[in-house]
């Protein structure tokens, strides 16, 4: 699966390249978010991610005159993210006196860039995909999805039967797969 390069994100690194404020700001916007939810995944504190995150984005701005993206910025930043992000585990392992415990297990986070960008834009599709179907099925799928509500909790905020949390949701979920059913057979092309 080839990684497609987004012209924006070339014109945004051009902006950079030129000390312009108002690219990197547009940068640092739209990935702030994904990037801290990354880092996460592998440190599991919270204030950890944001800095390594916020470290990132100020390497990224203190070496823009010396730049070089060879991939997509999204696969850059993740990758930047990541190195630090492991670091950081390296780091507190060192502390807690378990070094050996990181190495033994950085074969795990080997493919946790090419996950998180396949995740990513998987969610991308879903959310894309929830605007071409009901509102009443798409809200309910996101109230469930998103924001982890279970049907009963769901039911009471809609003012619905638990029955009819099911049949939205069980509705959605068929719409969704008709929806993406081409991306996720590349999905699968991917993974196999």
């Amino acid at each position: 699966m080839a990684k497609q390069i987004n012209i924006n994100d070339t014109k945004l690194v051009e902006g950079i390249h030129n000390n312009d404020k108002a690219s990197f700001t547009a940068i640092f916007l739209q990935y702030y978010k994904d990037l801290v939810i990354f880092s996460y995944s592998f440190t599991k504190d919270r204030n950890a991610a944001e800095e390594i995150v916020q470290d990132v984005f100020l390497k990224l701005w203190e070496n823009r005159n010396y730049l070089v993206i060879q991939t997509s910025l999204k696969s850059y930043l993740l990758k930047s993210v990541q190195n630090l992000s492991l670091d950081w585990l390296r780091h507190q392992k060192v502390k807690s006196g378990c070094a050996e415990d990181i190495l033994d297990h950085s074969l795990l986070y080997e493919n946790e860039t090419e996950n998180y960008v396949l995740q990513s834009e998987l969610q991308e599709m879903i959310i894309k995909s929830l605007k071409k179907i009901p509102e009443p099925y798409a809200e309910t799928f996101r109230m469930n999805r998103f924001e982890l509500m279970n049907y009963k909790e769901i039911a009471g905020k809609l003012e619905v039967s638990v029955r009819t949390v099911e049949v939205r949701i069980s509705k959605a979920l068929l719409l969704l797969r008709k929806e993406l059913k081409d991306f996720l057979i590349l999905l699968l092309a991917f993974l196999i």
